[in-house]
C-alpha cells in the first residue's frame, strides 16, 4: 500500500527547517528530505519523534493511498 506525508506540511506550519526537525529527531536532514519526499518510509520510533517534534499524532502525518484522494 502506498503511504503517503504531511510532514513537510506541519513543519512548515511550525516554521522549522528540515535541519531543525533532523536536529531534534536525531536524524540527518537527508533523512527528513528523503522521508517528506516519500523515497523512505521511517521507522515507527522515527514516525512517533517526528509527530511528537511538530505537535501532531501520527496518523495526521501520515495519508494510505485511500485517505488520499479524499
Amino acid at each position: 500500500m502506498l503511504v503517503r506525508n504531511k510532514i513537510k506540511q506541519y513543519r512548515e506550519k511550525k516554521n522549522i527547517s528540515q535541519g531543525k526537525l533532523a536536529d531534534l529527531c536525531n536524524v540527518s536532514r537527508q533523512t527528513i528530505n528523503a522521508i517528506e519526499n516519500n523515497k523512505y518510509d521511517p521507522s515507527l520510533q522515527l514516525a512517533f519523534d517526528i509527530a511528537k517534534t511538530l505537535g501532531v499524532t501520527v496518523d495526521h502525518l501520515f495519508l494510505s493511498e485511500g485517505e488520499m484522494e479524499e
